[in-house]
């Protein structure tokens, strides 16, 4: 079973992701599009009860047809503070990937990876984990800017923290669509995670992994909550 450290306050939980933001692996390729297994996470919550509902659909990667899926639902256990996302939600999100039957592949996280103030958001945290490759595919920049893509599927743009670094991509996966904000979480270089969200986002704006884990970890949250 994974071990998580769960932090007493923000200053600790600043300093674990400091600590472990150095053990993201960011020389590897990982597998290649299209081929093997890829799981989608997400979680949803009810925060008037404190509980959160975890989701992970495992998928081939070929046909997108579902393979394994598997559901947690827990107390949240920190709260609500932009940057510190991942302390709410990886204790459930390990318990689902935990209770697959299945290889999970590569984990596409609906959330980001170096595209974070602390370059390590939920899917490089989730990746240092697990040591899954992991990427982070997000509906929004968070506090990057980009300049917009060109209109085709698969145009893409860089992502930029305010002293230029490329954090992520924007990347358009459905023509005259809002793109999507892609980055590297752990063992998977960037031009390949966008290669993968292309062919997981192949009648949809959002990756068919993402779109399975949101409905799941719904379901299981009304489930839990009544």
């Amino acid at each position: 079973m994974t071990t998580i450290r769960m932090p007493a306050d923000e200053a600790e939980a600043r300093a674990i992701q400091d600590e472990l933001r150095g053990r993201v692996v960011l020389d590897e390729t990982g597998p290649p599009a299209g081929s093997g297994l890829v799981t989608g996470v997400d979680v949803a919550y009810d925060d008037v009860r404190d509980v959160v509902a975890a989701a992970a659909v495992v998928l081939d990667a070929a046909t997108l047809t579902v393979v394994d899926e598997a559901t947690a639902v827990g107390r949240v256990a920190f709260p609500y503070v932009p940057g510190l996302l991942a302390f709410r939600e990886i204790p459930t999100v390990l318990a689902a990937l935990e209770a697959l039957t299945s290889d999970p592949g590569l984990v596409v996280c609906d959330g980001y990876g170096l595209a974070h103030p602390r370059r390590f958001g939920l899917a490089a945290h989730l990746g240092v984990l697990t040591g899954l490759p992991v990427i982070g595919v997000a509906k929004n920049p968070f506090t990057f800017s980009y300049e917009q893509p060109g209109p085709r599927r698969g145009d893409s743009s860089p992502l930029l923290a305010d002293d230029g670094e490329e954090v992520g991509r924007a990347l358009r996966t459905q023509p005259g669509v809002k793109p999507v904000f892609v980055s590297v979480g752990h063992r998977v270089s960037l031009p390949n995670a966008c290669a993968h969200t292309l062919r997981l986002a192949r009648d949809y704006r959002l990756p068919e992994s993402t779109r399975r884990a949101d409905a799941l970890c719904r379901r299981a949250l009304r489930d839990a909550t009544g």
